[in-house]
């Protein structure tokens, strides 16, 4: 369930009605050191933290409207034992639910966990297709067990007659992989999954997150070459190949925002959604910590100590939104649709 973006709107309201999309961290931790991660550079700022069900409610309950939460930041959530009990209070209020995994921890309970939760959607993060090519970049010899626990949990769902928890693999794109597309997409076909994710390079200046690496309107005919031919094999195969963003792998990794020079102007998030962090602290977006080294500067309030609506409303977060409207944007946001996507 990507979300489309929306085209700025000069001058629009900046205390806008309190957001009905929440992203959660339900952990910090993680148990991958993956080569294109900030967590494994920059951002470690703050204590690690598993966001106990009673933390959580205390800000999901401040959300009187919540349509969409997705339970991830720059962690493994499979390192929570409370997820399931989250994700069933979360549709117990009929809220579409999702987050992204590395896939290590699904193992059997997990598996089964998951879909009695009545989780909506499954995101698991595979950059290749092959073992070799993933240890470049996750750094674990774990490719094979992923494969095994996503089959599992498939195999799974079948046998209960569900349809959900629908799940995606999602490929972030760089020079390093993406030989492996076509690779990827066949054996997503063979695993039956549903989906198959392009994801921009997020890069800062660090590991593989470079500019480097990144595709982004490259201009080389060899990647137009290999996206179309991924089309063309995911009709083939029956497996349905998208971008984040809710655009096409081609316009999403070739074709960009057409030069906009202020491309951060089309953002919704700051009157759409809030990413709260599991120590509370309330940030712009998923991608500011990428963006941005000093961790002081993202950060709106914190929803345990102040409240979601408080800051929501406060003069933080008009500021940002104003600014995020003209050509001098906050510094977590000069880069949008360069360095990181809309």
């Amino acid at each position: 369930m990507a979300e489309p973006h929306k085209p700025a709107d000069e001058g629009r309201d900046l205390v806008p009605p309190l957001p009905d999309e929440l992203y959660l961290e339900v952990t910090n931790r993680c148990n991958l050191t993956c080569k294109m991660c900030a967590r494994n550079f920059h951002y470690k700022y703050e204590p690690e933290r598993d966001l106990t069900l009673e933390r959580f409610r205390a800000i999901a309950d401040q959300l009187p409207v919540l349509r969409r939460a997705v339970l991830h930041g720059i962690a493994e959530p499979l390192l929570n034992r409370e997820l399931p009990a989250i994700i069933r209070y979360l549709k117990d209020r009929g809220t579409y639910v999702l987050f992204n995994t590395n896939g290590t921890l699904l193992d059997d309970g997990w598996q089964q966990s998951l879909i009695e939760s009545g989780l909506d959607e499954l995101r698991v993060s595979l950059d290749a297709s092959t073992p070799g090519t993933f240890l470049k970049i996750r750094a674990a010899p774990v490719f094979d067990k992923i494969l095994d626990n996503l089959q599992g949990l498939l195999a799974k769902r079948q046998a209960r007659g569900a349809d959900t928890p629908k799940v995606s693999i999602w490929f972030t794109a760089m020079r390093e992989n993406i030989r492996e597309l076509p690779g990827l997409i066949r054996l997503a076909a063979e695993l039956a999954v549903d989906e198959v994710y392009l994801q921009r390079l997020v890069y800062f200046a660090d590991g593989l997150a470079t500019k480097a690496q990144s595709l982004y309107r490259s201009g080389d005919p060899e990647v137009q070459r290999l996206i179309e031919a991924c089309e063309a094999l995911s009709r083939e195969l029956g497996v349905r190949f998208n971008a984040s963003g809710a655009t096409t792998p081609e316009r999403s990794l070739l074709e960009g925002y057409g030069g906009d020079p202020t491309p951060w102007t089309r953002c919704h998030r700051p009157w759409s959604l809030t990413y709260i962090t599991a120590n509370g602290n309330v940030l712009p977006c998923c991608i500011a910590p990428f963006a941005e080294k000093d961790f002081g500067e993202l950060i709106l309030g914190n929803a345990f100590d102040e409240g979601v609506k408080t800051i929501w409303e406060g003069e933080r977060y008009q500021r940002f939104r104003a600014k995020i409207q003209t050509a001098e944007p906050p510094a977590c946001c000069r880069g949008c649709g360069l360095c990181w996507s809309l």
